[in-house]
This record gives C-alpha cells, structure tokens and sequence, in this order.
C-alpha cells in the first residue's frame, strides 16, 4: 500500500512539473520530497488506524486426524482421494476376525455365567434344605441324650451311654452351623447383584459390548461430510491408535473460516459489524465485500503453557497480530476458492470516513496486481 501511495503521489508530481511547467530546481523538488513524506505518512497513519488493511488474511479449514481405535491390518480402503464423503461413509475396514473371535468368546462366557446364576439358585435351595435337615437331627439328637439323662439317674443306663448321646448332640450342633454357613454363602452367592442383574453376568455383559464394540470399530468411517485429500493408506498396511501417526488426514467441507491478522495498533478501531473488502490472489481484479464477525480477545505471543523452562522475554520479541474472523456477504461459490487460499483484507470503521474512499481505490489496485505471478 505504501508503494502505491508513493507511485501515485509521485505521478501526481511529475504532472505537475510538466503540465503546469514548474521548474525542477533544488526548492521545488526538495519540497515536492519533503511534502510527499509528510502528505503520504499522514495519510498511512490516519487511514492505518481508522481503515487497517492486511496482506495477512487465509482462509481456514478443518482437518480430522483419521486414528482407527483399533489395531489390525487393514484389508479393503474404501475411500479415494478427492472424492466428495457424506458423514457415515466408510474409509477402510480392518481385519475383524480377532475382534469376532472375541466377541463369540464372550457370548459364550456370558452364557455360562447365566447357567451358573440358575446352579446358584438351585444351590440355595438346596442349602436350604441341608439347613432343616441338620435342624431336624439336631432334635432327634437332644431328644436322645435327653431320654438318656432321664435314665442315667435312673440307674438304668450306664454313664458311656450318656456320654455316647452328649457327643452325638455336639456333632448335631456343629453339623447345623455348618449347614447354616453353607446356606448363607450360597445365598449371598444368589443374591450377589447390581441393578437387578447378577454382578458375573453384569461384569460379562459389559465385556461383551466392549468386544462388539471394538469389532464395529474395525470400519472407520467418515466423521461428517468432506473429502480425504491425499490417500496413502493400502490394503495390507497395519494401523494402529496412536495419535502421532494418523492412517489418513480428512478435510471438511461443512466450515470455513477467513481469518485476517492485522497489527495491534488497530485494534481500538475495529469492531463486530464493521465493513470488510476481501481481495483474493486467486481471483486477481475481483473485490468481495464482508463484515467482521469477530475480533479474538488473544495474541498468539502472549499464550503460557505449562513448561520446565522459565518465560523467556526473548521468544516473545515480536508484539504478534491480532486475529479478525471475517464472513463473506458476497457469493463466492461460483469461484474456485481452495481452504488455505491467501487475501488481502481491509476494513472500514465509522472514523475518518472519507479516507475509506481512499483505502477502496488502494485495495482495487492492488488486486490487479494478483495478475503478476512473481
């Protein structure tokens, strides 16, 4: 902008020279120098301020790291390069025979652990019925060294024959506590469960979704619509779910954004609203019109993540720009406009209107100026 500013100020003066015939001496050409300086640095400070402009401006995209969540060889790829994906759309597929062979082995432990809840309930009962049992001969037992007792003081029996019936009722005793211990560990057994399920059962149900869950992971599919730019993955490559090596990159289509960097000086002046041109360099001589969506409240210099190091001013030298999302209202889909495209961009605020004028004729000529490829 400056060079054309400069470039117009000094074709202004040679027609002056000639037209009006001023003479070239060391006067007037040192005060045509001295009153460009002054004219054209006035004119940048003020128009910088009010109506900033920016080479700065890219259109962004967004990419997914496609990471299969699974490990396998991969056996078929779906997809090829450039070509337009609906969400859902499958990629590639891995190998799912060690992932079925997981799955058929959980069915059949969870089909064990369900017979086994039906044996447990079989086991209580029949704990149950060891407990009465061991109860009812605990009785005939006390009967029998009561009777016994009865007739020791009688003189009728002799004391080994009490004795005899004193052992016997212990061993009835201890037989009952046994078989009540037996019945409380089966029906804690029986009645071991969260919400309402058997905890074998439920902790097999859960592995069996997560083995049917990662055999569903076996076909990776497209995370929404868009396109896969550049395809190297073939059948019989292994993919594994580390973040640092993606099996392919997936570019969206559903959302771009053109972000504009303009200098910190700025910033006072620019607000959500305000009117914006975009020149792209890939439609030379065309001018798009837009509004400031927003202005982001950050400098990338700025930012402090957690680190072993101390802040080291040096590293943040430079002041950095501030970031302004633009949104196109003119219609651009017409036109071949890659993610990644580079613009110029210039904004307009409601202060020192008549020097937007001035900006408008500056970002016009400069956009002729995307027809040279240097």
């Amino acid at each position: 902008m400056e060079i054309l500013l400069l470039a117009i100020y000094g074709a202004i003066c040679i027609g002056v020279f000639k037209l009006l015939k001023v003479p070239a001496n060391p006067w007037t050409v040192m005060t045509a120098v001295l009153g460009g300086v002054f004219m054209v640095g006035a004119l940048l400070v003020v128009m910088n301020y009010n109506h900033p402009f920016t080479s700065e401006g890219r259109i962004y995209f967004y990419t997914t790291p496609v990471i299969p969540q699974v490990k396998g060889r991969v056996i078929d790829v779906a997809v090829k390069p450039n070509e337009p994906l609906k969400e859902g759309d499958v990629l590639f597929r891995i190998d799912p025979k060690p992932f079925q062979f997981a799955v058929d082995e959980k069915r059949a432990a969870l089909a064990e652990a369900q017979q086994n809840v039906r044996q447990l309930s079989a086991s209580f009962d029949q704990a149950t019925a060891g407990v009465e049992k061991s109860r009812a001969q605990l009785e005939l037992a006390q009967q029998t060294y009561d009777r016994q007792h009865e007739l020791l003081e009688k003189k009728v029996v002799a004391q080994a024959t009490l004795d005899t019936a004193s052992r016997n009722l212990e061993a009835a005793r201890q037989t009952v506590l046994q078989a009540e211990a037996a019945a409380e560990r089966a029906r804690l057994a029986a009645a071991s469960r969260i919400d309402g399920v058997n905890t074998a059962v439920a902790r097999l149900q859960a592995e069996l979704r997560d083995a049917e869950f990662d055999l569903d992971q076996t076909v990776v599919r497209a995370p929404g619509p868009g396109y896969v730019a550049q395809m190297f993955l073939r059948p019989g490559m292994m993919v594994v779910p580390i973040p640092l090596s993606p099996a392919m990159i997936f570019i969206h289509q559903d959302q771009k954004d053109l972000v504009a960097a303009f200098s910190q000086n700025a910033l006072q002046r620019l607000q959500p609203g305000d009117e914006a041109e975009v020149s792209f360099a890939a439609m030379p001589a065309r001018i798009f019109t837009g509004k400031v969506r927003r202005v982001v409240d950050a400098v990338s210099q700025g930012q402090l993540q957690p680190s072993p190091s101390l802040i080291n001013p040096e590293d943040r030298s430079r002041p950095g720009r501030a970031l302004v999302a633009i949104d196109l209202t003119s219609d651009v889909s017409a036109y071949n406009l890659p993610g990644g495209a580079v613009a110029d961009v210039a904004v307009y605020t409601d202060h020192a209107k008549p020097l937007a004028l001035l900006r408008r004729i500056l970002l016009r000529m400069k956009s002729w100026l995307n027809f040279v490829s240097l």
